[in-house]
């Protein structure tokens, strides 16, 4: 029964206590949220993940869980708009794995590099504390800070890039086990 978990750091006052909002999903393919006993949109519920809220999507007559089917929807909409974050290619790429013999590699491969990201973007936020202050914001406490960001971000991006890159290699290998499946080249010979 998976839900959308939050970070342990982002806790609520429904995380506290252990339970998980229950969103309904109606045949009329509206959204009853019964903590709050009112219908909400897809707007309200990416507010919801933004703010790290558990909660789950139920279909209301089955019970099913639809919480991915909601997430997706969700990114869909935010692909759709705007500027997109991934590009036809790498979206048939990720197409390309599903009913592969490597797909759940590739989920958790996906998963670790988001985790990984998520991570990176923390050091970033938490060297770049107090910088907001004004009383401690001065163009010379900006101009170290910039200067010291560059060889930081390189260096975590570098890092980053090489897990992604072990990780690929890895996949590669497995490839090389298993010739002839979609997505990997041929054994050399």
């Amino acid at each position: 029964m998976p839900t959308h978990r939050r970070a342990p750091a982002a806790a609520t006052a429904a995380g506290a206590t252990g339970s998980v909002r229950v969103l309904k999903k109606y045949p009329n393919r509206r959204l009853y949220d019964t903590q709050s006993s009112s219908y909400i949109t897809l707007a309200d519920v990416k507010q919801m993940v933004l703010a790290g809220d558990d909660f789950e999507v139920r279909d209301a007559k089955t019970g099913d869980d639809l919480t991915r089917s909601i997430l997706l929807q969700i990114i869909l909409e935010e692909e759709s708009g705007g500027v997109p974050m991934f590009s036809a290619q790498t979206l048939s790429q990720i197409i390309r794995f599903y009913g592969h013999a490597m797909q759940g590699v590739m989920g958790t491969m996906l998963e670790k590099n988001m985790q990984a990201f998520v991570e990176l973007q923390n050091q970033f936020l938490n060297q770049s504390k107090g910088l907001y202050d004004p009383k401690h914001l001065s163009p010379e406490v900006w101009t170290q800070f910039l200067s010291g960001q560059a060889p930081t971000l390189q260096n975590l991006m570098t890092g980053y890039v090489e897990q992604s890159r072990e990780m690929f290699e890895k996949l590669q290998q497995a490839g090389a086990l298993f010739p002839g499946l979609p997505g990997f080249p041929p054994a050399k010979k």
